[in-house]
Parts: structure tokens; sequence; C-alpha cells
């Protein structure tokens, strides 16, 4: 019988996707050694890895530049798309009325309307940060507002008949019955937030002391230097990954004690 991935031991957590990674990469030496690729089209791991080695250090300021982007626009999302649910799930008139813009606002691709934030906003730092929201913001919005409505209609009609205030009622039922929600949308928003901030680099395009590991990969294209090209993008897969599993650890942290999602089976 499969074991649950959540009973497993931690080692296996570990020890089966380092297995796999282990053989990817020795089959990619492999194959470029076997058939002589050119550094030029797809370099190997162990260039890769001299290239992240020798630049590291500039590589390393662009990813802490990155990393604030990502995480001002991600405190900023989680902040705005939490308000916005608790807006929306206080009167249907409001949720209908507005819902639909948010979606508009949603479905446009950031890339398209990036240079107009760029163009309005005159600090290039801050007009990074608001595209990076408005690419995080979404699922926020859209998974809080379905866990604030997702309530027992029997616990509901509780409070009701005790003459709970809606106060009381959203801080008391609504809220802890978002929270798996609410995590599960900090989970998405959080990889959101890297993309927008890379994505929105690559529009600004900016040079200078303060630049994000998304100009690196521009100036790398730029000179033809692949392999520094490739250890700037495993740089920015390594820290989408590291977002995921702190905000993954977060919410072990807060639902394991209590909802059944993050309970360990017996």
């Amino acid at each position: 019988m499969n074991t649950p991935l959540a009973s497993r031991p931690p080692f296996q957590k570990l020890l089966y996707p380092l297995l796999l990674a282990i053989v990817m990469l020795l089959l990619w030496q492999g194959l470029v050694t076997e058939f002589k690729v050119p550094v030029f089209l797809v370099p190997s791991p162990v260039v890769v890895a001299q290239s992240l080695i020798q630049n590291f250090p500039s590589l390393f300021m662009s990813l802490l530049y990155t990393l604030k982007i990502t995480l001002f626009s991600f405190v900023m999302a989680t902040v705005i798309g939490s308000l916005i649910a608790f807006l929306l799930v206080q009167n249907r008139f409001i949720e209908t009325a507005l819902f639909p813009y948010i979606v508009f606002l949603q479905v446009t691709p950031i890339v398209a309307i990036a240079p107009l934030i760029i163009i309005w906003v005159k600090d290039t730092t801050l007009s990074l940060v608001v595209c990076a929201t408005l690419m995080a913001v979404f699922p926020i919005i859209s998974n809080t507002t379905q866990g604030l409505r997702s309530v027992s209609p029997g616990l509901l009609s509780y409070f009701e008949l005790n003459h709970a205030s809606r106060l009381q009622i959203l801080l008391r039922l609504r809220i802890p019955s978002a929270l798996p929600y609410f995590f599960g949308a900090l989970r998405i928003s959080s990889g959101l937030s890297l993309i927008g901030a890379v994505v929105a680099e690559f529009v600004a395009g900016t040079g200078g002391s303060d630049t994000g590991l998304a100009y690196q990969i521009l100036q790398a294209g730029y000179q033809l230097n692949i392999p520094l090209m490739f250890a700037a993008l495993l740089l920015i897969s390594l820290a989408g990954f590291l977002l995921f599993a702190v905000m993954s650890w977060l919410t072990r942290r807060v639902l394991s004690a209590w909802h059944e999602s993050e309970m360990n089976p017996a």
C-alpha cells in the first residue's frame, strides 16, 4: 500500500527528490559531453556551476534586489488582497460590482501595463513593486473570499441565533474557516510575486547598482554568456522553491494542530 506523502519520514521527502536531481544532472552532463553540444547553446552543469562561482558576488547582490522586490510586493499583495476580500464578503452588492474589474485586472498581461506603471511611478523600485503586486494580489483576493464564504451553514445559523454581530461572525467563524484557503493563496502568491518582480525587471531593463537577476539575464543574453544566464535562472528557481517551502512550513505550523488538511494520518 502506498504511504501518504505527509506520513513519510522527513529523510525520504528529501532523499527522493535529491536522487532524482542527481540522476537528471548526470544525464544532462552525459548528453552534453557525448554530443559535444556548444556552450553557447546548452552549457553543462559543470560549466554552469563554474559560472555561478565566478560571478557569485554580482549574482548574489542581484538576487538580494530581486528578493527585496518580491518580498515587498508579496506583503503588499497579502495586505491589500485580504482587505479587499474582507470588503467583498461583507456585502454581495460590493462583490458583484467590483469582482469583474478585479478579474479584468488579473487577466491583463503585466507586460502590457508595466511600461505605463514604470512611466507613471518615477521611483524604479516602487514601480517594480507595484507591477509585482498586481500580479500576485488576485489569488489572495479570490481564495480568501472563497474561504470567508465557505462557512458551515449550521454554524452560521447558530451564530445568528445567538445574535452575534457581523464582526464576531467574521473573527470567530469566517476567518478560521478561511485560513486553509488563505494559506493556499500565500503559496501561490509568493511564487507570483517573484515572477512579477522578474517580469517587471525585464520590462524596466534598468542598470546601475540596483539591478535584479532579470538584468543579469538580459546582459548575459546580449553577450551570449549562456552559462551566466543559466546560473541566474538557477538562482531564480531556487528562490522560488525557497519561498514555496517557507509558505508550506508556515501552513503546517498554523494548521497542523487543528485542521484535517495538514494533520498527519494515523
